[in-house]
């Protein structure tokens, strides 16, 4: 089976509402429907329901959270459940999410929770791993992106991969205008795949959709996507402007 080119839009904690329902008709606008390129958005919590309804006829469309809650519900305050987000019409999910990882201290075992919950509710998710700078300099790079996968994913039900995306963060590349090289980029994707090779099978790591996500944009996006197991891009800031985002899309 090959594998879903992909490219997401985190928009963090950003945009009212007036705003996020203008870049989705921007984004509707300007990238005409192509199902060759999948395409989804990760608003903030309000947002999710009333703009899965904007997008109801564009297949090519969808709408995830950017995190979920490692319980199905009861006294946690502040909190959205795997089952709330699904009532609402969204359709994946974004869990270990660096930022996540570095001011909310979320670990392996919360996250492996995490993804219990969005498999029970039947969402595909979006799992981020990658290095910070310190070990990227001190050349452990490879040894800190095995372990996050393999804490988590080796918990992971192999007749489940069809639910998941993977996406690399290079944490020194993310907000910084740092971004890894393509060659970089490649070489990352490649040795994750044979990570995943050795929790799953060959044939499941092969069908896994490997995303890029540390400061992609319009202008780099192309040679970053040229790489043969970089499957698409996890975009931040670039996401927050439609004609941006759209040049991202079209980047394949």
């Amino acid at each position: 089976m090959a594998r879903k080119k992909i490219v997401a839009g985190n928009w963090k904690m950003n945009l009212n509402w007036s705003e996020a329902t203008d870049l989705v008709s921007g984004i509707q606008a300007l990238c005409p429907e192509n199902i060759g390129v999948e395409k989804i958005i990760f608003p903030p919590f309000p947002y999710l329901k009333i703009l899965n309804e904007l997008i109801e006829s564009r297949p090519d469309l969808h709408i995830g959270a950017q995190n979920c809650s490692e319980h199905s519900k009861g006294p946690y305050t502040g909190e959205v459940s795997a089952e709330m987000i699904k009532s609402v019409g969204a359709s994946f999910v974004l869990i270990g999410h660096s930022e996540r990882r570095q001011y909310f201290h979320e670990k392996a075992e919360q996250l492996i929770h995490k993804m219990e919950q969005a498999l029970a509710e039947g969402l595909h998710m979006i799992f981020c791993f990658g290095e910070q700078l310190a070990e990227r300099k001190n050349n452990q790079h490879f040894e800190t992106v095995k372990q996050q996968l393999e804490e988590v994913l080796l918990h992971f039900p192999k007749d489940k991969v069809g639910h998941l995306i993977l996406a690399y963060e290079p944490v020194w590349a993310i907000g910084t205008g740092e971004t890894a090289s393509a060659a970089q980029a490649q070489e990352m994707h490649a040795y994750v795949r044979g990570v995943l090779a050795g929790i799953f099978d060959e044939l499941s790591a092969s069908d896994i959709s490997i995303l890029y996500g540390g400061s992609c944009n319009a202008q780099n996006a192309a040679e970053l996507f040229s790489g043969a197991d970089v499957d698409g891009g996890l975009i931040g800031g670039a996401s927050l402007k439609a004609e941006d985002f759209c040049k991202i899309i079209n980047s394949f």
